[in-house]
């Protein structure tokens, strides 16, 4: 035989060089594994990132203060999905729609999100929710209510309740609950996307409903002296007035309109139900209505004694009103990404618009393809200093 092939042993030295290189493909896949199976615990280890876009400075930063205190509590509450870590990006859009669409845009771009909360605000929504459907990048609204801001949109949703059922039940309130049979109607024309857009609503259903607004003046955020509007509301005589506005000028309106001798009913929106509107509105906002999301005395979901008792735990206070909307807004997006089973924007839209019984913390909530929900809206009146709850009013 040829010495070339034999080795020691009577072994093949072709069987040693075919072992050799079986042991190195061996290595060599084994590495390979190895490598993947990081990269595949790595990605799954990777959190799930969620953008939040709140006013957190600016005229209504109250709105965003109170949202991110939710949000966060909703967060700690339920942190974990599809066996990671969500982790929450926070920008400030400064009470500000072009910061608002600014944000949005720093939340997909630079931090890549797979979703989006906010703005609270419905001008903030609208600037902040064109980006998020430009890039199809799912966005919920915790308390935008205008009619526009799920309008013609995939990928915008909202938490609350929108302006036409508001505008009715506040109507209803004024006409029936209330007695009256005219109105003035005192509106913030710089805030066109929530003040003006509920007025004309409430305008149009008083109408409908048999009362008539006598007057409608204008005001605009940031003043602070409205004797010379309020003149011509105390000319008018009307048996209600009705504020669509927000909690500041709300409450410096009250203010005026008591001290100009008129003691007719005062009715609000939402946008009012801020502690500030007591704090600053004092003795003058005592008895006014509100429609609103809200009250910790009439929570009744399991979900939602739970998220009140985590609250007052983690911040020394009682839940509001805008924290349990931005829980409902985290919530519903970490359930819906667990029902898709996905991070992908297409497949957490399609399973939103499938929400039809969730029962959150502001109570039963249904989804519908537009993005709007469909859910009840409560009466609060301000009681000795706080709100207290009144009733609910089901779609």
């Amino acid at each position: 035989m040829n010495e070339g092939w034999i080795v020691d042993n009577g072994v093949s030295q072709s069987n040693v060089k075919i072992s050799r290189n079986m042991t190195r493909m061996y290595a060599v896949a084994f590495f390979v594994i190895a490598i993947c199976m990081q990269c595949f615990t790595a990605a799954a280890a990777e959190p799930i990132k969620i953008g939040v876009f709140l006013p957190m400075t600016g005229n209504v930063s109250a709105f965003g203060q109170m949202e991110w205190l939710g949000i966060k509590t909703a967060h700690k509450m339920m942190g974990k999905i599809l066996g990671r870590k969500v982790k929450l990006i926070l920008e400030d859009s400064k009470s500000d729609q072009t910061e608002a669409a600014h944000a949005v845009e720093r939340l997909i771009k630079q931090h890549q999100v797979v979703g989006i909360i906010g703005g609270a605000i419905s001008g903030t929504a609208l600037s902040g929710g064109s980006v998020a459907e430009k890039n199809g990048i799912p966005l919920i609204s915790p308390s935008a209510t205008n009619l526009l801001v799920t309008q013609d949109k995939k990928y915008v949703f909202r938490a609350c309740f929108d302006d036409a059922f508001q505008s009715h039940v506040a109507a209803r309130q004024a006409r029936i609950a209330m007695g009256a049979s005219t109105a003035a109607v005192v509106v913030d024309i710089a805030q066109a996307d929530y003040s003006v857009g509920l007025g004309n609503l409430f305008l149009k259903a008083f109408g409908e409903m048999g009362g008539k607004v006598l007057v409608t003046a204008y005001i605009q955020t940031g003043d602070r002296d409205f004797r010379s509007q309020l003149s011509e509301v105390r000319e008018a005589k009307p048996d209600i007035i009705y504020l669509p506005n927000y909690y500041t000028e709300n409450a410096l309106l009250a203010k005026q309109v008591r001290d100009l001798g008129m003691e007719m009913p005062l009715l609000m929106a939402d946008g009012a139900h801020v502690p500030g509107l007591i704090e600053t509105g004092g003795k003058a906002v005592e008895g006014v209505y509100l429609t609103a999301h809200f009250n910790l005395e009439a929570v009744s979901t399991t979900l939602g004694r739970r998220f009140a008792a985590n609250f007052k735990k983690q911040h020394k206070k009682d839940a509001d009103a805008f924290g349990a909307l931005g829980a409902d807004a985290y919530f519903i997006f970490i359930g819906a990404i667990k029902r898709a089973k996905s991070t992908e924007g297409a497949k957490i839209r399609s399973v939103l618009t499938d929400t039809r019984s969730f029962k959150g913390v502001t109570g039963p909530i249904k989804i519908n393809e537009d993005g709007n929900t469909i859910k009840h809206l409560m009466i609060n009146r301000v009681k000795n200093g706080k709100f207290t709850y009144v009733t609910t009013v089901n779609p």
